[in-house]
């Protein structure tokens, strides 16, 4: 699935369906976006192929199924961890995730339809975690520095 959400982000996200995608590259006050329609569109895949495979008898059921995972995970970690749209997840101390808002955050650096890189969501670049483990590193030890100076 990772893969597949890539590839949608990258050709058709940010190609012929950039109309609807726009609305996530720019800054508005509205709770809601155009972008929020891939929900639907995905949600209605699944669904169908949910309906049509018979229970899990046919293999495009256990697609639907994929497509239903990813996308919860793709609600929780993009829309509520990456861009706080419920805001009860806090900054998280792990090097992994604190990568993947970093490289989510270069795809935001621009607002157009080209020049964006980083459109997976799971798999995130090395230099992301090398980077986030080195900032944890340092806030770490800085904590450790100002506990010692207090108990001077």
């Amino acid at each position: 699935m990772e893969f597949w959400a890539w590839f949608m982000h990258k050709f058709v996200q940010h190609g012929p369906l950039w109309f609807l995608h726009r609305s996530h590259h720019v800054r508005h006050p509205h709770p809601v976006e155009r972008n929020d329609l891939f929900f639907l569109i995905y949600g209605a895949i699944s669904a169908a192929l949910f309906i049509t495979g018979d229970n899990g008898w046919r293999w495009w059921f256990w697609v639907g199924v994929g497509i239903a995972c990813y996308g919860t995970v793709y609600f929780f970690v993009h829309d509520v961890l990456i861009h706080g749209r419920l805001r009860f997840w806090k900054k998280s101390q792990n090097a992994y995730l604190r990568a993947l808002n970093m490289a989510h955050k270069t795809h935001h650096k621009t607002t157009g339809r080209d020049g964006s890189a980083e459109f997976g969501l799971l798999w995130v670049s090395p230099k992301y975690l090398d980077l986030a483990r080195k900032q944890l590193k340092i806030k770490k030890e800085k904590i450790k520095n100002e506990h010692s100076a207090a108990e001077y």
